[in-house]
């Protein structure tokens, strides 16, 4: 039998508060992260809201060295990861025991394109461009930050990337390769380009003159998702290694899945049946049966063809029993965070389980026929959490599952 790992702590950077609590607050009370776009100039764009992290100071957590070698999507990372061993009570000590695994989506696009204006205005690079741009930049500042000595891993799943970094935690765990991991995901893409891209696509809600209603999972007049950005790390380690500390742990993450749709760049297989096959899978190792699942965090971005098919892959995966589960999105609150999505999936999970309440799915007004489950919509909902489960889809087609449960 495999060894128990569970999550001692989280950190969390999102456009709903610098911190995890915060963020949890605001999640369970419905107030909205999104409003219009601050970090650049948007007038000109038909898309112009986004949720940004707002009051964010590198300084606080860098020096001013490392905070000019850095990128955004870093700088969250660092202040996410430092929250998380604070909250989990983790003296990292020699750091040879503990790993890094931060994932991401899009990287440091924002350092990209700032260079590319430099470049085409003929004006010098920073030495530091190239490596603060890279992949693995938050997960070796992360471990150079706290000394982490032990494996460290960067990969990128675009939207499953945060879940995705949990399972591989878990994995390295398992493996004996380390006792503790510090990992999770983060993004800071809230770009001209990243938005003139995204817009031509139509995946983009539109909803401007109501930033707060714009983000409308499984609502029959949704249109889109929000951009978003932000980190949020947790930290993984074997019950074992925990029951030494002393800790007592949010949840144990049970097992989890990934497959693919093998479909197309952007789109979800209609039918959903391979984000099913992950969720059963999911399900299947983890041990619980599917009549103990309290809650669903779906994917779930607000727009038409994904709400939908994640809907049947639901339903295909749980059966009848797909309608007794409380599901929420809080991306309805944060917008979508892109590679720190999934982390907040789990926080979310965790926190529930913790406190018994599961934050609402705000601006669901008018469900969605063909999104037919037991939506927590607009109010939070009182509810006993034994055991959980998180969906994430990204681009290209990937799947990612994972299953908690109270310890």
């Amino acid at each position: 039998m495999m060894k128990p790992v569970v999550i001692t702590g989280f950190g969390a950077v999102t456009p709903v508060g610098i911190g995890r609590e915060i963020t949890w607050q605001n999640l369970i009370e419905g107030n909205s992260g999104v409003g219009p776009i601050t970090a650049f100039d948007a007038s000109g764009l038909a898309v112009r809201i986004a949720a940004e992290v707002r009051g964010f100071d590198p300084a606080n957590y860098l020096d001013r060295k490392r905070v000019r070698r850095t990128a955004r999507f870093t700088q969250f990372a660092v202040a996410a990861a430092r929250e998380a061993v604070a909250d989990a009570h983790l003296d990292i000590g020699d750091g040879r025991d503990t790993g890094v695994v931060i994932n991401t989506a899009v990287a440091g696009f924002d350092t990209i394109e700032a260079a590319t204006r430099r470049l085409l205005a003929d004006r010098p690079l920073s030495p530091s461009f190239v490596p603060s741009s890279l992949t693995n930049m938050p997960a070796c500042e992360v471990a150079i930050d706290l000394g982490v000595h032990g494996p460290v891993h960067a990969g990128a799943y675009a939207c499953a990337s945060g879940s995705e970094a949990l399972l591989r935690a878990r994995q390295l765990i398992l493996a004996g390769e380390a006792e503790v991991v510090i990992a999770g995901g983060t993004d800071a893409g809230i770009t001209p380009v990243t938005f003139a891209g995204l817009i031509p696509s139509g995946a983009l809600s539109q909803h401007n003159d109501y930033p707060a209603r714009a983000c409308r999972p499984f609502d029959a007049g949704r249109d889109g998702f929000v951009y978003g950005e932000g980190a949020v790390i947790a930290i993984v380690e074997s019950a074992e290694h925990a029951a030494r500390r002393g800790v007592k742990p949010y949840a144990e993450l049970r097992a989890g899945a990934l497959t693919a749709d093998a479909f197309h760049v952007t789109a979800p297989a209609p039918a959903g049946q391979h984000a099913a096959e992950a969720i059963r899978l999911a399900v299947r190792r983890s041990g619980i049966d599917p009549v103990d699942l309290d809650l669903i965090c779906a994917h779930a971005t607000g727009t038409v063809a994904g709400d939908r098919a994640e809907a049947s892959a639901i339903r295909q995966a749980l059966g009848c029993t797909a309608s007794q589960i409380a599901v929420s999105s809080p991306k309805s609150v944060t917008g979508h965070l892109i590679g720190a999505a999934g982390g907040l999936s789990a926080m979310v999970c965790a926190l529930a389980i913790r406190d018994g309440i599961v934050p609402p799915t705000v601006n669901l007004t008018a469900p969605d026929p063909d999104c037919d489950l037991d939506h927590v919509a607009n109010v939070a909902r009182r509810l006993p959490v034994r055991a959980a489960l998180t969906t994430a889809f990204g681009f290209g087609g990937q799947n990612c599952v994972t299953v908690l449960a109270a310890i």
